[in-house]
């Protein structure tokens, strides 16, 4: 089984780097516009089924693919709404975000909560399709970029950087572990060494 982990299209907070997080922020036009090119680029590869976060930026961006790929939307599961920034959601940040609550991120979500949600999640995935599509399914999953990193980093075992609106980040469910086959549409085995060293301050956290 293979999931392509898929960041959602942009909203205006993207846009200007303000903290989602749990915040419940739309797509705008560029983040459909993206939403419709993920699709054509998932579009000759057949899919089992499309499932995301509940949040209306995730839901919407896979109502699109789905639509596109003429697939039904599937569930939407909670563990994979993003890291919650509490109090700083809707401000920029200004300082590296840690991955503990500290004096500038007093009740952040810690990293580990995150990573444990993401890999719930997969696990979640992958016992509830396999009966339905074997072991051979493809499944598109829409949420978050900093619930992506964070879950890569844990598989990978080193830190993941950026992901990238709408891009995609597969893994495979093999030999009894995931396995890591490309970030941001790219095989993992050409980015081993590339980690930007920004992404704890602005780009993926929502």
């Amino acid at each position: 089984m293979r999931l392509e982990l898929i960041r959602h299209g942009q909203t205006d907070w993207n846009l200007h780097d303000q903290l989602q997080g749990s915040s419940d922020i739309p797509l705008n036009d560029t983040g459909r516009e993206q939403a419709h090119r993920a699709a054509l680029l998932l579009a000759p590869y057949e899919w089992s089924a499309i499932v995301s976060s509940p949040l209306m930026r995730a839901r919407e961006t896979a109502e699109i693919i789905a639509a596109e790929l003429g697939i039904e939307l599937g569930a939407a599961y909670p563990e994979l709404i993003e890291r919650d920034y509490a109090s700083r959601e809707g401000t920029v940040a200004t300082t590296k975000i840690p991955d503990e609550p500290n004096e500038f991120f007093p009740d952040i979500e810690p990293r580990g909560a995150v990573a444990e949600r993401g890999l719930a999640a997969i696990a979640d995935i992958r016992d509830s399709r396999l009966p339905l599509d074997g072991d051979g399914a493809n499944i598109a999953v829409v949420c978050h970029g900093t619930i992506i990193r964070f879950t890569l980093s844990a598989l990978l075992g080193r830190e993941v950087g950026h992901i990238h609106n709408a891009a995609a980040n597969q893994i495979e469910w093999r030999d009894g572990r995931w396995h890591v086959l490309s970030i941001n549409d790219e095989p993992v085995d050409s980015l081993a060494d590339a980690v930007d060293e920004t992404v704890s301050v602005v780009g993926d956290q929502g």
